[in-house]
């Protein structure tokens, strides 16, 4: 059946064609176009990777990660947390989603903010928000907070 005839037919056939991020209004390639899986993975290691040195130089103790967990095993976590809220509301990204090009955007072209980044980065430390991914391309965690990652070049 030929390719015009099918998108007739069935709507969802005419879905299937279009890109993540083609509801939002976001470019398919290129700035502003939806940030790609491994660029988010790589940014998640490389500000996990920071907190953890950023732990260590405040407990100056590299026993931080072995058992019992007490409350300065979540140090490493807390630093987590504090960069992405902070970085995410005055600059719009995280120090690992700078590194990667990558910026967080309100889908009104408005500044993100404390408020937005607070839920956001609150919902990445559940871990799960961040895995659980809409037809757009965005996870529970921008859904909720009213914005997208994207590539900044």
């Amino acid at each position: 059946m030929p390719e015009q005839e099918r998108s007739r037919r069935s709507p969802v056939a005419a879905t299937d064609q279009q890109y993540a991020g083609h509801r939002l209004g976001l470019p398919e390639e290129g700035r502003g176009a939806l940030a790609g899986w491994g660029a988010r993975i790589t940014a998640l290691l490389l500000d996990w990777l920071l907190a953890n040195l950023v732990a260590i130089a405040l407990v100056r103790d590299a026993a931080v990660w072995q058992s019992p967990w007490t409350i300065v095993d979540s140090v490493p976590l807390m630093v987590f947390g504090v960069e992405i809220w902070l970085m995410t509301a005055f600059v719009g990204a995280s120090i690992g989603q700078r590194m990667r090009h990558l910026v967080v955007a309100r889908l009104d072209g408005q500044p993100v903010g404390f408020a937005r980044s607070l839920v956001r980065a609150v919902l990445v430390l559940l871990v799960i928000p961040p895995l659980v991914v809409d037809a757009d391309g965005r996870g529970l965690h921008d859904r909720l907070a009213g914005t997208v990652l994207v590539r900044a070049r």
